[in-house]
């Protein structure tokens, strides 16, 4: 039975350790994707807003950047604490807003704690160098915090993203804005009223609204870093909106990633990685699923005679109910995106394995599901097999010739992620060489692992997350070069 949730105390923009509302007066009404209810009127955010908020960021960044790195960790253990202890809650509540299971949604607490954790561990490692330059002088580097940094978050992670994302930059004494997304932004709510009065005025602020919030983050001259997770038109509109004070930008951006079952292979294993790695959970809303399935065709068949009983362990149903295994849509505009695209693969000629359409529940009539859709068949050229869907909507293509396969994986404008399932040590790593992504699995798939270095190639993205490249990336490095020489000799 669906589980009874904590909704947010407050429904206002989060800055300068308050709760405001916005200056327009805008609110925009949040329903759950499962099942329509209406969840809450949040405030939207507008560029006077985000005047405001850079004004209380910059004045909490003076006094968090401060604050000695060994303390700043131990406030965030301090974060991580209580993700841990509200991860129940926190879940329950992204299950109704995001429409993702409740019983899967639990990890993305203890994910984000684990971040926090992590880079809490990391922060006497924000180091400079060295430089020898003979008995007369001393050169060395230091990183100091950028200032300011702006975050653009998806819909598909919320209190994962929203929490765990803050902890890189946090961690080496930078302010954060974070825009959470506008169609669930409620976790990111809860999330600030929980640690409030944790850190200085300022240091955390959260800005609900749309496009227009998010444009005059990444546009703002007293933003000093923007970084988005999000689909890669908006990684070029953000990049266009941060050209104009030439500040940097991280884009984890979409994929259309490819799995790659080589003819040693296990059918069997192939079938349950294929079905694994389209993150059927969430409905396939996962920049790193794999939705382009490239099969040997001499276990092709066989392959796909496993598809159907894997993709059986995953029944769309009401989020907040601890037996869904497999959730909801966030909203109309996706659901409609996405049932469109299943016409389009039959129109082109793929062939339909199985689901296709809405689940046949009545209990599900109000909501956006969508069951596991799988199409055979395909060719490289189809658009299901080129353009990302972001649903759950797996293409399988045959291949007989490994360059010319190879050729195909290759020619998108995405480089995400990769999987490969071969017994063969030498094709295993040429393969891995020859794939353009940034995040390649050999016999895994969709997992990821604190520490190792996630981002995209090509469109996919700019910048590495998970890792200690993440928290040195909202640092700059700043060069000093003492004589020792005397005064005399220096004349």
């Amino acid at each position: 039975m669906p589980h009874k949730k904590v909704l947010p105390k407050h429904f206002d923009l989060y800055y300068g350790g308050g709760w405001h509302a916005p200056q327009s007066g805008l609110y925009a009404e949040i329903t759950s994707p499962g099942t329509g209810e209406i969840l809450g009127r949040v405030a939207q955010a507008g560029a006077a807003d985000v005047d405001a908020a850079v004004a209380a960021a910059r004045q909490g960044f003076k006094e968090w950047s401060r604050v000695l790195p060994l303390e700043r960790a131990k406030i965030l253990r301090r974060i991580a604490e209580l993700l841990r202890s509200h991860a129940k809650e926190f879940a329950l509540l992204d299950a109704a807003d995001c429409g993702n299971p409740v019983r899967e949604m639990t990890s993305d607490a203890l994910i984000a704690a684990a971040q926090m954790e992590f880079f809490a561990g990391l922060v006497t490692e924000a180091k400079g160098s060295s430089i020898p330059m003979g008995p007369d002088a001393v050169n060395y580097s230091v990183r100091e915090p950028l200032g300011v940094v702006g975050k653009i978050i998806p819909f598909n992670h919320p209190l994962m993203f929203c929490a765990g994302k803050s902890a890189a930059p946090l961690a080496v004494g930078n302010a954060v804005i974070m825009k959470p997304p506008e169609q669930a932004p409620l976790s990111a709510l809860r999330f600030a009223e929980l640690i409030e009065g944790l850190l200085p005025a300022g240091v955390f602020n959260l800005l609900p609204g749309g496009r227009d919030a998010g444009a005059a983050l990444a546009s703002h001259p007293g933003v000093d870093k923007i970084a988005l997770i999000g689909s890669v038109p908006a990684g070029r509109a953000v990049m266009r909106a941060a050209a104009d004070t030439v500040k940097p930008v991280m884009l984890e951006l979409g994929g259309k990633n490819a799995l790659i079952a080589f003819p040693d292979s296990d059918p069997d294993e192939v079938a349950a990685a294929m079905v694994a790695g389209m993150n059927f959970t969430w409905c396939g809303q996962s920049c790193g699923s794999t939705s382009r399935a490239f099969v040997h065709q001499s276990i092709y068949d066989a392959v796909l005679g496993n598809i159907k009983k894997h993709c059986s362990k995953f029944k769309p149903g009401i989020p907040t109910d601890m037996e869904t295994s497999m959730g909801a849509l966030v909203s109309q505009v996706q659901f409609d995106r996405v049932l469109g695209y299943i016409e389009v693969g039959r129109a082109e000629g793929a062939r339909l394995v199985c689901g296709g359409g809405r689940p046949d529940d009545p209990a599900l009539a109000r909501g956006f599901f969508i069951e596991p859709t799988v199409f055979a068949d395909v060719t490289p050229k189809m658009r299901i097999a080129t353009e990302e869907i972001f649903g759950p909507v797996l293409s399988v293509l045959p291949w007989s010739d490994e360059a010319a396969m190879l050729e195909d994986v290759n020619a998108l404008e995405y480089g995400l992620s990769c999987s490969i399932w071969t017994r063969d040590l030498v094709t295993a790593h040429r393969t891995a060489m020859r794939v353009q992504a940034g995040f390649v699995w050999v016999n895994e798939v969709s997992k990821h692992f604190l520490g190792a270095p996630f981002g995209g190639f090509k469109q996919s993205g700019i910048g590495r997350e998970e890792c200690l490249e993440e928290m040195i990336a909202f640092t700059q490095e700043k060069n000093i070069h003492i004589s020792l020489k005397p005064a005399k000799a220096r004349d």
